[in-house]
Parts: structure tokens; C-alpha cells; sequence
């Protein structure tokens, strides 16, 4: 199998384009290699596909961020797959680029109703992607943790078995694009072929609506999807779990559930990349003399820091691999130190003595 294209270079746009730029670039290659536009040609087919992968990844922030970090395998480790329908996946866009029409009212299985219908609206399609939040700590944002999260979601509904029509009854065909599902709109110098308006690109409209449903072919559901969360995640990042978004359309598969992290802050740790960052408290006699101090990493674990003689406040002491993982696996950060002298508030006698006879060893006069 040959390994997949630089996706800004199928795009033909550089690492910096903005969004608009990504977006002009994939209309342009949609425009060349539409279907409608090639029929019977593959090659033009997997042109048309391998834009939209492309096009799907670097119009996503998140994904785009997690492509120009880790490339193909980091959006791979995080679940990603591309979609099959990508057609399907930018209808709406696709609305936008060729100046067709979409109704905005019903279900999206047939009558009446909008939706994803299109070209593909008679044959199995995916379903929409769900998109939901998760808060983690800093700590399981490091390490990595299991989540439970509820997810509603639309399910096929059991009372029409998807159709959206009444137990008894059936859909007809639409009489405007005598259920081909498809009329054709001029632009851009040729035809091209846009979802009829009137039934949503089903091709089909229903009489009399399944009372459960109302004849969208779907009822909202609730569910609890377990979610694994890989070590070393950051705020803003997401995490795909494919099948658990909503149903597909005529005996389709479910969409995809993306699950976008939050990480909250933490009153003893920072996180900077893949480093950690705490404070380290230091005396100031160990401080100036050297010697070593321990404190708890983010998980517990003791750590131990060494402080040369002389060293200063701010002062940044590293302990290598013991901060935040790569989530591809390929390693891990620092935990980093910023030393803290602390100078004692209250001295007895004795001490008093001893600081008193190294401020005049160090020419000092110090307050009686």
C-alpha cells in the first residue's frame, strides 16, 4: 500500500495557509474532480477523496494541530479515519461552492426533510459526527485515565424502522425530481447535479409521518460511552471513538463520537509542551552550601532534585524524562525545578549566634 500524500501538499497550499486559503484551495480541486463533472473515472474519483481526507484534517483546528505535531500516525493514534461518503461529509459545502438550495426543515431520511440526502441519499451512509467536552484533571491529562461519558444521540427509530413513514404506509416519490432525488443547476461553466430541495435528495416524501418519530426516522437517546484517554493529552485536543455518534442513514453506520479535552489548572504544576513545572523550596543554607531536596511529582512519587553550592533564586533544576509523555509514545518531557530560597521567619538563640558570625565573616553588620 502506497503511504498517503502531505496533506497541505494535495491541497497545494503551504504549512501556514489560513483557513480561507485551505478552504479556496479544496473548492478549486472539488470543482475538478466532482464526480458529476468525471464520471467513470476513478483516478478522478480518488482525487476528488483524498482532497476531502485532506481537506477534513486542516479545516479542523484540533486535527490540524495534531497532523503538523505527529502527522498521519498522531491523527491515527487519536482514531481518526477518513470518511467514506466524503460527498456526503461536505454537502453543505458543496451548497455553498455551486450555489444550490437545501431545505431546512424535517428529517434527514426522507420527506420533506433535509439533511445529508445528495447523490448518495438511497444508499448507506454514515452517520453525523457527535462532538462532546471533558474535563480532566492535570494529572490524568498525564498519565492518561478512563472516562465515562453520557452521549446523547440519534437512534433509528423502532417505530418506522428508520423509514419515517406510519406502520402501513410508505414513502412516494417526489414530484419535483420525480424521485431521482437530484435536479441539475448551472454554475461555474457546466452542469453539476444538487440534492432536489423539496425531499432533502431522498427522492421520496412522506404522506402520512410515523407518530414516534415525526417522520425524521430517528428519536434522541442517551448513552454512556467508556473513553479511553491517552498519557501525555493536552487542553484542546480531541480524541475520535468511532461508532458512537448518531445512526446511519438507510442501514449505514453509526457516525463517530469526537471527544474534545479540557484540562483544568493545578495549583503546584504548569505544563509547558511536554515539560513540568513546579516550585522547588530550598533553605537558604542549602542554597549556598549544595546538597539535595525531595519533593512529590504530579503522581506522588518522590523526586529528588540537586542543588549545586551557590544557587540562586529561580534558578531552573531539571530531572529529564519525568514529565509529560508524547502520546504517540515516542517519549516523554522534563519535570523542571524553579528553586524557592526560603529564609526562616524565626531564629532561636543559638541560630541567631551562628547567622551573626557569618554576617561578619562576610564583612556584613548585621541589625542587632
Amino acid at each position: 500500500m502506497s503511504a498517503k500524500r502531505d496533506y497541505y501538499e494535495v491541497l497545494g497550499v503551504k504549512k501556514s495557509a489560513t483557513p480561507d486559503e485551505v478552504k479556496k484551495a479544496f473548492r478549486a480541486l472539488a470543482l475538478k474532480y466532482h464526480p458529476d463533472k468525471n464520471p467513470d473515472n476513478p483516478e478522478a474519483e480518488a482525487k476528488f477523496k483524498e482532497a476531502g481526507e485532506a481537506y477534513e484534517v486542516l479545516s479542523d483546528a484540533n486535527k490540524r494541530k495534531l497532523y503538523d505535531n505527529y502527522g498521519h500516525a498522531g491523527l491515527e493514534n487519536q482514531g481518526f479515519t477518513p470518511p467514506e461518503d466524503i460527498f456526503g461529509q461536505f454537502q453543505d459545502l458543496f451548497s455553498e461552492f455551486f450555489g444550490g438550495g437545501f431545505a431546512q426543515g424535517g428529517g434527514r431520511r426522507g420527506g420533506g426533510g433535509g439533511g445529508r440526502g445528495g447523490a448518495q441519499s438511497k444508499r448507506p451512509m454514515q452517520g453525523r459526527e457527535l462532538r462532546t467536552q471533558v474535563q480532566l484533571t492535570l494529572r490524568d491529562a498525564v498519565y492518561g485515565v478512563k472516562r465515562d461519558v453520557n452521549v446523547v444521540y440519534a437512534a433509528v427509530c423502532t417505530g418506522c424502522e428508520g423509514s419515517g413513514a406510519e406502520k402501513g404506509s410508505a414513502p412516494v416519490a417526489c414530484g419535483t425530481c420525480k424521485g431521482r432525488g437530484q435536479v441539475a443547476h448551472g454554475g461555474m461553466g457546466f452542469m453539476v447535479s444538487m440534492p432536489c430541495s423539496d425531499c432533502g435528495g431522498s427522492g421520496q416524501v412522506i404522506g402520512k409521518p410515523c407518530k414516534d418519530c415525526r417522520g425524521r426516522g430517528e428519536v434522541r437517546a442517551e448513552k454512556k460511552v467508556k473513553v479511553s484517554i491517552p498519557a501525555g493529552i493536552d487542553h484542546g485536543q480531541a480524541i475520535r471513538v468511532p461508532g458512537h455518534g448518531d445512526a446511519g442513514v438507510n442501514g449505514g453506520p453509526p457516525g463517530n463520537l469526537l471527544v474534545v479535552i479540557e484540562v483544568a489548572p493545578n495549583e503546584q504544576f504548569e505544563r509547558h509542551g511536554q515539560d513540568l513545572v513546579t516550585e522547588v523550596p530550598v533553605s537558604f543554607t542549602t542554597a549556598a552550601l549544595g546538597g539535595s531536596v525531595e519533593i512529590k511529582n504530579l503522581d506522588d512519587s518522590p523526586v529528588r532534585f540537586d542543588i549545586a553550592p551557590g544557587t540562586q533564586p529561580n534558578t531552573a533544576v531539571t530531572v529529564r524524562n519525568l514529565g509529560v509523555p508524547y502520546v504517540d509514545g515516542t517519549g516523554r518531557g522534563n519535570l523542571v525545578g524553579v528553586v524557592r530560597v526560603e529564609v526562616p521567619k524565626k531564629v532561636n538563640a543559638a541560630q541567631k549566634k551562628l547567622l551573626v558570625e557569618l554576617a561578619h565573616a562576610f564583612g556584613e553588620k548585621p541589625a542587632e
